[in-house]
Order: C-alpha cells, then sequence, then structure tokens
C-alpha cells in the first residue's frame, strides 16, 4: 500500500516537519477547519473556508457537479497536498504534525483509476498488509467477491495482472483494489467514483463489497451516480469549492435546492 501511495505522491512528494509523532489506532474523526487551498499559490482557489466534521463510524457522501472540488477534499485527507489555510484533522491531530507514513497507514483507497501493479493477483492484494497469512487473504478476496473469478483463472492467485492491471476488467481490477483494503482494515476509507466506469453486473457486485467494507469505519464516499449514496448518514453538497448545504438524503430532498436538482438531473424518482 506504501507504493501505491509513492507512485500517487510523486509529483508532490509531502516531508514530514521536525517532530512529527506517529498516528497510531486512529478512531477515524475526521475534520475541515476553514481550509482553503490552492494548487498554485498564484492561481484561484479550488477550496474556499471549508468546514466539515465527520465522526468515528460514519459514512459521508460529497456530491456536486464536475470541477467543484470533491477530489481535491479527498486528496488533503492523506495529504496528497498541503492546505493553503485552515487545517485538516484526524482525531484531533493536525495531518501535517504526523508522519505521512503512518497516516496514510490509517487509510484505505478505493479509486475509479485502479492502480495495480505489473504483479500477481496475490502480490496486489498482499500490499494491504504484506505479512497476512493465505486465508487472510483468501478471506479479504471473499469479502470483495473477487474469490470466484480469481480461483476460475488459470494460474489463480498467481495470475501476472499486466501494467496497471491491463489483464483484468474494470470490474475485476477494482474487486481486487477492494480486497487489498479489506486486508489493510484502515479506521478510514475513501472511495473516489469507485463504481462509475463499470457495467451495471460488475457494479452491483462492487456496491456490495463497498458497503460491507465501510461497516463500522469512517468512510468519505465521492459518487457521480446519486442511487449509491442515498444511505450515507449525511451528504454534503460542494459548489466552485464551498460547502453548500449537507443534511440527509431525505433531508435535503425537502429543501429542493441544490441536491434536489441534482437528483432531477439524473430522473431519479422522488
Amino acid at each position: 500500500m506504501d507504493r501505491m501511495f509513492e507512485l500517487m505522491d510523486e509529483p508532490h512528494e509531502i516531508q514530514d516537519k521536525k517532530g512529527a509523532h506517529e498516528l497510531t489506532r486512529a478512531r477515524g474523526d475526521i475534520a475541515f477547519d476553514h481550509v482553503s487551498f490552492k494548487y498554485d499559490p498564484d492561481g484561484s482557489e479550488i477550496l474556499h473556508d471549508v468546514n466539515f466534521t465527520v465522526k468515528a463510524g460514519e459514512t459521508v457522501a460529497f456530491v456536486g457537479m464536475s470541477g467543484g472540488g470533491k477530489s481535491t477534499i479527498v486528496n488533503l485527507i492523506p495529504r496528497f497536498y498541503e492546505v493553503s489555510e485552515g487545517a485538516v484533522r484526524i482525531d484531533g491531530h493536525d495531518v501535517r504534525d504526523v508522519t505521512v507514513k503512518s497516516l496514510r497507514e490509517q487509510i484505505g483507497l478505493v479509486l475509479q483509476d485502479t492502480i495495480l501493479f505489473s504483479d500477481t493477483i496475490r502480490e496486489n492484494i498482499l500490499m494491504g498488509q504484506p505479512n497476512a497469512t493465505e486465508e487472510q487473504m483468501i478471506a479479504a478476496a471473499k469479502a470483495a467477491n473477487a474469490h470466484d473469478f480469481i480461483v476460475s483463472l488459470p494460474q489463480g492467485y498467481d495470475t501476472t495482472v499486466g501494467e496497471r492491471g491491463v489483464k483484468l476488467s474494470g470490474g475485476q481490477k477494482q474487486r481486487v483494489a477492494i480486497a487489498r483494503v479489506f486486508l489493510k482494515n484502515p479506521a478510514i476509507l475513501v472511495l473516489d467514483e469507485a463504481t462509475s466506469a463499470l457495467d451495471l453486473e460488475s457494479e452491483s457486485l462492487i456496491q456490495e463489497s463497498v458497503e460491507k467494507l465501510a461497516a463500522d469505519r469512517t468512510t468519505i464516499m465521492i459518487a457521480h451516480r446519486l442511487s449509491t449514496i442515498t444511505h450515507a448518514d449525511r451528504i454534503i453538497v460542494i459548489s466552485h469549492g464551498k460547502v453548500i448545504e449537507q443534511g440527509t438524503h431525505q433531508q435535503l430532498l425537502r429543501q429542493q435546492s441544490a441536491y434536489y436538482d441534482l437528483y432531477k438531473i439524473q430522473n431519479l424518482t422522488i
């Protein structure tokens, strides 16, 4: 899993500050405290004065039009970038005050563009927990609805996936990535458009495994299809880098504002 984070972090390497401490056994509380962000110091703000809290174990979904700042928010949680103003806190700790490695050990990522390495399925899953037993690895694959397709392959778990998983379908790659996170068992789960590019059958399998994965842990979701996030404890609507409304699915529908309009655009029954 460290290799995956390193790959994503290459263009903008984040260094530990002097005296940074380890973040261990995180509960999973998250707070954005007056967070503003620019990719370029001389550029325009991508996020402006964003404030929200997520309690340990909550599932919170972020929705809004493309380019509104949703993915930037999830990139700030594992500290792929530094905030321009304000602070991101995990369990009350400013993420700049803890070591990057220990912070990212508490976070599991499932992204639209799944990152697999040119290795075997076994090794890709074991990146979640390199010291796991065979039984633990298989249990994680079963939880991710991946075991059956893996054992149907001629080489099973020893099948090489090719560069970035090119030998697997999109749905198969996602299930391997989810198995990796099951094995890691992080306090915080981040799902960024995890099912948006899949066919309906694959989406159904992955949605089922994602719901199991999200149980009893803090879960941050970004989804284009609003039908996949109606169960969230809270939905936060982002527009032009600002939080414009938040509440449960039913609360936001009753307000008949931005979320209501997004829901109607997708021709969903209200």
